[in-house]
């Protein structure tokens, strides 16, 4: 049994990894100031004498004896992470450093929940590791995209100057239960319009593409990297590489759905990119991952569980 830190871990994404780390066998410690975190999402694994859940804000330093960290701690959508832009500045980059600090304290190995968005509006496509990327440092996105980029430099200067374990995944859009309704991300976007039967919002002209993970794919990518050899430090894209654009993301949740919506057509925000889709050649050769779950069928799962809350 490890003891295993899961920052950010009432989130979306952190509280499938708690879950799927208990169902690992470990012990799990869930840190989150439920900023964008739900209690909710982790209430079932409450009474699980291994699970504890502890409010805290990772932009203030913390203290505790574990093996590894898992640092998920930041807003993620458009929405949330420009609500108050400074803060989530502070949560990628002095949560990083505390982190950090953390783990070179007590030697623990520590996996940063970088993103695709490091990549900006990319120039290159699909996007590899060694693509250095087309971000606007004083963009709307910003406080994001350059925050994990900060927090991804931390890391590895972490690793050379303090000799920390680290581990940096590259997160492409995921999907799944448990996504807040109203986060702005386009999947839970167009599901609640489509069970609403409220008109489905695309920004732009529709063809801008994603490629979209499910969830319980992202988690085995990230415990497969947090368990890869020591000396492997690369960021790692982890992330589906079939891609669709929004027009095809909108008629299959329409079809999943049987609503009777119809699709409308909006600004498309600032520096929102044209293009995402991971080349995950690392992924494969270095962890021996790909995605498993096809889109029809995480959407399924993912509409199935809105059905419950909408």
């Amino acid at each position: 049994m490890k003891k295993i830190l899961v920052t950010g871990g009432a989130g979306f994404l952190g509280s499938h990894l708690c879950e799927r780390l208990l169902n690992d066998g470990n012990e799990v410690i869930c840190l989150d100031n439920y900023f964008t975190g739900q209690k909710k999402n982790v209430v079932h694994l409450i009474n699980n004498p291994c699970f504890e859940l502890v409010r805290h804000d990772v932009t203030m330093p913390y203290l505790i004896e574990v093996d590894e960290i898992y640092n998920l701690a930041c807003p993620a959508s458009p929405i949330h992470y420009q609500y108050n832009p400074i803060k989530t500045i502070k949560t990628s980059v002095a949560g990083a450093i505390n982190m950090l600090g953390l783990a070179k304290r007590i030697n623990a190995k520590i996996l940063q929940a970088s993103t695709s968005e490091v990549y900006g509006d990319p120039q290159v496509h699909p996007q590899p590791e060694s693509y250095w990327g087309n971000v606007n440092p004083i963009g709307t996105r910003a406080c994001y995209d350059e925050g994990k980029r900060c927090a991804e430099s931390l890391f590895i200067n972490y690793h050379k100057q303090n000799n920390v374990k680290i581990k940096i995944i590259r997160i492409f859009n995921t999907y799944g239960p448990r996504m807040h309704p109203n986060d702005g991300r386009v999947v839970s976007n167009f599901i609640v319009q489509a069970l609403k039967g409220k008109d489905i919002s695309i920004y732009g002209d529709g063809k801008q593409t994603r490629s979209f993970q499910y969830v319980d794919d992202l988690t085995e990518g990230m415990i497969r990297l947090m368990n890869s050899p020591d000396n492997f430090i690369r960021p790692v894209n982890v992330g589906n590489p079939d891609e669709f654009t929004m027009i095809e993301l909108a008629n299959k949740v329409i079809q999943l759905t049987g609503s009777k919506s119809k699709i409308i057509y909006e600004p498309l925000p600032a520096d929102d990119p044209l293009h995402r889709r991971p080349d995950i050649t690392l992924a494969r050769t270095k962890l021996g991952w790909e995605p498993t779950i096809n889109l029809d069928e995480g959407l399924q799962r993912t509409i199935d569980f809105f059905k419950t809350i909408v």
